[in-house]
């Protein structure tokens, strides 16, 4: 291994520029080159972030021997085929979430890096996040007492992506989107016992215009170990980002806003773009954040899996964590679709979570 681990992007777009910007701050780290097939892009990215090399064909940065790891921000539909390209040309992987379109496909892809023995590590930068980092030690410390309900939403006004409109590429709405986050911040939050059932509620509010994906959705897990969780996950919140969760134990609760308390209130009648976050309209009162990848643990996030490859350690996210939460993904689907809780473990043929929700 290299002095440093040389890092390749693949997507060019919000997510990507996250986690160049992220990048940029781990010593251990050196970005190398970028892919993005749309004109234009790859080469703009490039000169915005310093890179050296950029792409419109992602196997060419594949074939660059010299890269260890690959952060891939692509859209949902194209994650298997790029993961099993990566491992192929024994490349370590960053992949953001959700993993893929189905089930079939996330076994494909853990087997075909398990075969190169190359990493597959799953970016869900809640675990990273300092606040939320701070609320697991008071768990794990035994502040709250036993688990009994945890509570995690995020609300904006709709994707930074604009594929997720489209279920076809995105797999679903808003559950795919950010119900995603809350499932294995559950999971991680609790020490990953295991989810016994999904009681799932979707509807479409607001965006009937822009997508034939739910805009709004509650989801209801039960862990083997007593605790129940409960994720509100919505794309139909005016003025910004509203991400939070909270802990009730048996001994005590403790309530984290994410972006509140970390933030800049603020009124304009014109509005303004937020540095990271861009959901939302922000005309009027709105809270500004600042270090908005600090506080989101995006760097935090990368700096472990660089070190995890640096120095062959098991990343604290992994593929097989993905592929959990994409069992769930579907069991939820399923559950808003009959209106009744299902049971875990789950399996399904499924393309796409969104078929077993509007079932034909």
């Amino acid at each position: 291994m290299n002095e440093k681990v040389r890092v390749g992007i693949i997507g060019s777009q919000f997510i990507s520029s996250i986690h160049a910007d992220s990048l940029k701050r781990c010593p251990a780290a050196e970005l190398m080159a970028v892919a993005s097939p749309t004109p234009g892009h790859a080469a703009g990215f490039a000169q915005k972030h310093g890179l050296p090399h950029s792409y419109t064909d992602y196997r060419r940065l594949l074939e660059r021997d010299e890269i260890d790891l690959l952060v891939i921000g692509v859209p949902n539909d194209l994650h298997s085929q790029v993961v099993l390209d990566a491992a192929a040309a024994g490349k370590h992987i960053v992949l953001e979430k959700p993993m893929c379109l189905n089930l079939a496909e996330a076994d494909k892809m853990l087997a075909a890096c398990r075969q190169a023995k190359v990493k597959l590590m799953y970016a869900e930068e809640l675990c990273f996040a300092p606040k939320y980092v701070r609320l697991k030690q008071l768990l794990d410390g035994g502040a709250l007492g036993r688990p009994v309900l945890i509570k995690q939403s995020e609300k904006h006004d709709g994707p930074h992506a604009g594929h997720f409109w489209d279920v076809n590429r995105s797999g679903g709405g808003v559950t795919m989107d950010m119900g995603c986050h809350a499932i294995e911040f559950f999971r991680w939050m609790l020490g990953r016992p295991a989810i016994i059932s999904v009681y799932a509620q979707m509807s479409t509010q607001v965006h009937q215009d822009k997508t034939k994906g739910e805009d709004n959705a509650i989801l209801i897990l039960e862990f083997a170990n007593g605790a129940v969780a409960i994720a509100e996950e919505s794309w139909t919140k005016l003025g910004g980002m509203d991400d939070r969760a909270e802990v009730h134990g048996s001994q005590g609760v403790a309530y984290a806003d994410l972006l509140r308390g970390n933030s800049i209130e603020t009124y304009s009648a014109a509005g303004y773009d937020y540095a990271v976050e861009k959901a939302g309209s922000t005309k009027g009162w709105s809270h500004t954040i600042y270090e908005e990848s600090w506080n989101y643990g995006f760097i935090q996030e990368m700096a472990h899996f660089v070190d995890c490859v640096k120095n062959d350690l098991p990343p604290l996210v992994t593929g097989e964590d993905a592929r959990v939460v994409m069992e769930v993904l579907f069991a939820a689907y399923e559950s808003a679709g009959t209106g009744r809780k299902v049971a875990l473990p789950f399996k399904t043929n499924a393309a796409k979570p969104w078929d077993l929700w509007r079932k034909t």
